[in-house]
């Protein structure tokens, strides 16, 4: 898919992103010496049988720049037009954002999820401001702005993100969305940044989906993302459906069937959620008890042990799953051992 041309970006976007977008985290070879494409084809192919609108490609697993490019071509290729991607923008400078975007035009993904390196320590809003500016200027990429509390901006704003500098950047001509998370524990939050930024032409996504009913009623949200959905099967797509639908009966019967699921989630990502560290481990094998590969992942990345498989498996199986195997040997080999 060929990305719009800046004047059109806005645009674009109300058009094309309806549904919910999870995440695909990159596959490897079983000695970790390379990605696995066979793995990778196999879960775009999931994705695109659950229903999701389209998945962000992770980039947070260890991958070099090479291997991003070619994660990238591979799903893209495998999707064949029949789904949409994001690449994750978190890389270690400014400057690596930009020439994984550029690639990242070039193969036909669809969007960037901006962040921000670990090491950008901002000392004014304005910083904040410029260094947006910058990636926006120097990739034709639609951007979806990542506003979340391990950016580390709370010393500008109590929010977490300094609201003034989120509603000009929101402006911008690439700026097509915005994934807001800084309301996870208090929705007054995100009502009064929803609120802030009516009027203006960017789409606003709460990716946490047990949010969902509150802001497609308030502010008909028509895009959702990202984060590991693909943990509760085709629930979380068919739910946002059915919102928007306004078959809000069905809709809120899935939400109240994944709560057990959804409860051990959040246990399990709160023990790790101080780190500032995604448990991607832990994303990779809920992922392959719904029919991912699952697999081994590279360094960082934060331990896996029996508990936590257990309860999240325990979990699904209390919100009417059944997962395969759930061997935990057959998770670390994955479904296309390579």
């Amino acid at each position: 898919m060929t990305p719009p041309s800046r004047p059109d970006a806005k645009d674009w976007a109300k058009s094309h992103f309806h549904g919910v977008c999870n995440v695909i985290i990159p596959s490897f070879t079983n000695d970790l010496r390379d990605i696995n494409e066979e793995a990778i084809r196999h879960d775009v192919r999931r994705n695109i049988e659950l229903g999701f609108w389209g998945a962000l490609l992770v980039s947070e697993a260890g991958t070099t720049h090479p291997e991003m490019v070619r994660f990238m071509e591979i799903a893209v290729d495998e999707a064949g037009g029949a789904h949409r991607f994001l690449l994750q923008g978190a890389f270690d400078t400014i400057e690596d954002i930009v020439q994984m975007s550029r690639a990242a035009e070039r193969i036909g993904v669809d969007g960037l999820l901006l962040g921000h390196p670990n090491s950008f320590y901002p000392e004014t809003p304005a910083e904040v401001e410029d260094y947006t500016r910058n990636v926006a200027e120097a990739t034709d990429l639609p951007i979806v702005l990542f506003v979340v509390a391990h950016s580390n901006l709370a010393r500008f704003d109590h929010r977490g993100y300094p609201q003034a500098v989120l509603e000009r950047l929101a402006r911008l001509d690439t700026v097509v969305a915005v994934k807001y998370e800084l309301g996870r524990h208090q929705a007054g939050v995100t009502y009064d940044c929803f609120s802030r930024m009516r009027g203006i032409p960017v789409l606003l996504s709460d990716p946490m989906e047990y949010t969902a009913p509150l802001w497609v009623d308030t502010f008909d949200m028509q895009w959702m993302g990202t984060s590991n959905y693909e943990y509760y099967g085709d629930v979380v797509p068919r739910m946002f459906d059915l919102l928007r639908t306004g078959d809000r009966e069905d809709a809120m019967a899935l939400y109240w069937q994944i709560d057990p699921a959804r409860q051990a989630r959040a246990r399990e990502m709160a023990a790790v959620g101080p780190s500032n560290f995604v448990h991607r481990y832990l994303w990779k094998y809920q992922a392959w008890l719904q029919g991912y590969n699952g697999g081994p992942l590279r360094q960082p990345a934060a331990k896996l042990n029996d508990g936590q498989m257990n309860r999240v498996t325990a979990g699904l199986r209390a919100s009417g799953f059944e997962p395969g195997s759930t061997d935990p040997a057959l998770f670390y080999t994955g479904r296309n051992p390579c």
